[in-house]
């Protein structure tokens, strides 16, 4: 039987993290994400995407006035809605939602006029591994603000009482 020496087991073990060194750099190597709107596959696909993201904007402004937007800032404004998918696997990095408001008042002395800008950045709850194609088809139809997330229990609206 042969007893390994302190150098093959330090030679061992030096091989063993090069290899998974090399693995990890090789698996962060293939992942690349783009936004989703480079990602599309289709022209269905694209138009899916867009038609989400104005149904998503209209949801939003339906409900602002009863919910979000009171207060200090009853002025929110959604500005962007943007994802990032995986180019290989189609599966999706994160969802953000941002959203703008202000408040503004004027002094009655001078005139000048102060305001307040808030800026949110809410992120949508996925459950891992949702692919680009099952969130477009979970959020399909004219309310995709209410509709269950794929492999979740939740909604993008319940997503935002959480951010806003």
């Amino acid at each position: 039987m042969t007893i390994p020496t302190p150098l093959s087991i330090a030679a061992l073990s030096l091989t063993f993290l090069t290899s998974t060194a090399a693995l990890a750099s090789e698996s962060n190597v293939t992942s690349q994400y783009v936004d989703a709107s480079s990602y599309v596959t289709s022209e269905g696909d694209i138009e899916a995407w867009f038609q989400l993201r104005y149904n998503l904007k209209q949801n939003f402004d339906d409900i602002c006035g009863d919910t979000f937007c009171e207060g200090d800032y009853s002025n929110i404004e959604s500005l962007r809605f943007r994802c990032s998918v995986e180019t290989t696997t189609g599966q999706i990095g994160q969802c953000v939602w941002v959203f703008a408001a202000s408040n503004e008042e004027v002094s009655p002395t001078t005139g000048a006029v102060t305001v307040d800008a808030q800026t949110w950045s809410c992120q949508v709850p996925l459950a891992p591994n949702t692919t680009f194609q099952a969130f477009l088809t979970a959020l399909a139809g004219t309310s995709p603000l209410y509709a269950t997330l794929p492999g979740t229990q939740t909604t993008i609206y319940q997503g935002l009482g959480d951010c806003l």
